[in-house]
């Protein structure tokens, strides 16, 4: 999350140490570490999510929290990618996600439309589809890599999800688990690397000090 301005000593004659007022340029919702999250980020975050879930925004508080605490945890991975070397995605990347999402609607003038609805600027929206690509890429390449799953566990997945689902959409057919067992190992190695990731994050928490300001979730 780009670093808004959080607090601002507004006067002209400050410099000369005259009297001056002071006027809350953004107010800060949490403070992770040496960074800020401020309650603008928070909006914009609430309103780019309604736009890609076709949703209404919900600014109640209990949907500021849940989304505070997701910055939050952005928050602390971009800190990590700042400290160590991950490949990027890249514009590119970003400008095709961009022109995917584009396309749910019917035209140009209806998708701009939709972002002056909902408030979110064309380069906030693909700013947050890299992060999304960003994400992504983080945790294949710093959880996946060595994540190791066994036949038993393919099997006793199948048993488990695939098998009963399968016969029925697929009537007179026995499933076999051959047929299953790269998508079955595929959605293991992600289960894996998200608990993973959780893990991480809860740590990374642990060592970083997060300070809530509970008056901008009211």
């Amino acid at each position: 999350m780009r670093l808004a301005f959080y607090m601002a000593m507004v006067c002209a004659g400050l410099l000369a140490g005259r009297t001056c007022t002071a006027e809350i340029v953004d107010r800060i919702a949490v403070s992770v570490g040496n960074r800020v999250i401020t309650q603008t980020d928070l909006d914009r975050e609430i309103r780019i999510t309604a736009l890609l879930n076709g949703e209404k925004p919900d600014f109640s508080a209990g949907n500021k929290r849940q989304t505070i605490e997701r910055m939050v945890d952005q928050r602390l991975v971009r800190s990590e990618l700042e400290t160590s070397r991950y490949l990027l995605p890249t514009e590119a990347e970003a400008d095709t996600e961009l022109a995917q999402e584009k396309s749910r609607f019917p035209n140009e003038a209806a998708y701009r439309r939709a972002l002056a609805e909902y408030g979110v600027s064309e380069q906030d929206l693909k700013d947050r589809l890299l992060w999304q690509l960003t994400l992504i890429r983080f945790i294949d390449l710093r959880f996946r890599p060595g994540i190791q799953i066994g036949d038993e566990e393919i099997r006793q997945y199948f048993e488990d999800h695939v098998k009963a689902a399968a016969a029925l959409a697929h009537p007179g057919k026995t499933p076999v688990l051959e047929d299953y067992r790269d998508s079955i190992e595929r959605t293991l190695i992600g289960e894996a690397a998200n608990a993973q990731a959780e893990q991480w994050l809860k740590e990374a928490r642990r060592r970083t000090r997060i300070i809530y300001h509970d008056e901008v979730f009211q």
